[in-house]
């Protein structure tokens, strides 16, 4: 039997560059070679959007069907809707009853985010309880691996302890998942940052050609290159950066054009911004082809909610049984 592997979004903003070379192309790679369960984490959402939901189901839908643009095959995979599955809530109750509240507080997305989102209430149970709603996903349908990157390996850690604990209060059933590491690139947003909504400097897989025009000329460049023949400093440029992910077999050429200043960041940005656009046709084609058909995004969610809880069910019922609760 294929290993399984588990991995989800959270429907907060629309899809951009950092989520396709981020892990969406991973998700494509890992549907091939593993059972995957890929899934919309709408109850995360409300982790810190919880006092605006007037997208959120906007933002499901739409991040669905890019899924479905982008390649992934709900006949090869297993996608649906967190809040479609009750059983994982359920189960995420039962582990907070043995998650100590230490564990959750020394989680560093916790504290990071504590400081990123100030203008945002999120100092609540629901916040900082994620990580055992996380463990809940992960841990409910069994899975093997966990794709993350070298960052988000402490959240991983943390769904491993919370099974062992319940194995050694209950007896071994829960899966340790073990971390498959990303190869994921770091796409720089407009500000150099990474690319994130959160911080509004990211390029959509939906922006029309002008937009992302416009996003690229607005790149951070090199600040000491201030005339069109002033030698630049590749290494320190974002728009350079993600030529290396979009002119991969021209990098040596740009780099050598933009130390000697015969390369000017006005004509370097508009070569990566052709072809940023150019690499987002046929994702666009596919794009209206899927929304042409109304029936689909509901099929789609429907058909994986259902073959979700065949096997989060069962889980449930286990664990019911182990904690004398049936």
């Amino acid at each position: 039997m294929k290993k399984r592997v588990l991995t989800g979004y959270r429907p907060t903003g629309k899809l951009h560059l950092g989520h396709l070379h981020g892990n969406l192309h991973t998700m494509l790679e890992l549907q091939e070679e593993f059972e995957c369960f890929f899934f919309i984490a709408d109850w995360h959402a409300l982790t810190t959007d919880y006092a605006d939901t007037k997208n959120l189901k906007d933002f499901t839908k739409e991040m669905v069907i890019d899924w479905l643009a982008i390649g992934l095959d709900p006949k090869k995979s297993v996608i649906y809707r967190q809040s479609d599955v009750p059983e994982i809530a359920e189960l995420a109750l039962y582990l907070s009853m043995l998650t100590p509240i230490a564990w959750l507080e020394r989680n560093p997305t916790y504290k990071e985010q504590l400081k990123e989102l100030k203008k945002k209430e999120i100092a609540t149970h629901g916040f900082i309880g994620y990580p055992v709603l996380q463990a809940a996903d992960i841990l409910s349908v069994h899975a093997d691996f966990v794709p993350v990157g070298e960052d988000q390996l402490p959240h991983l850690e943390l769904t491993r302890e919370i099974a062992r604990r319940f194995n050694h209060f209950y007896g071994d059933y829960l899966k340790e998942p073990s971390a498959k590491l990303s190869r994921a690139k770091r796409v720089p947003g407009m500000d150099g940052r990474k690319m994130s909504k959160s911080y509004s400097n990211a390029i959509y897989l939906d922006d029309d050609d002008a937009t992302i025009e416009k996003k690229v000329m607005k790149m951070i460049t090199d600040e000491k290159k201030i005339r069109i023949d002033d030698p630049g400093r590749p290494e320190i440029c974002n728009v350079f950066e993600l030529h290396r992910i979009y002119s991969p077999d021209k990098v040596e050429e740009i780099e050598k054009r933009c130390r000697s200043g015969e390369l000017g960041c006005v004509e370097d940005k508009k070569e990566l911004a052709k072809k940023i656009i150019a690499s987002l046709a046929t994702f666009r084609k596919r794009k209206e082809e899927i929304t042409s058909d109304p029936s689909l995004y509901d099929d789609v969610l429907t058909d994986g909610a259902v073959k979700a809880r065949k096997v989060i069910t069962e889980t449930l019922q286990t664990v019911r049984k182990k904690m004398n609760i049936d």
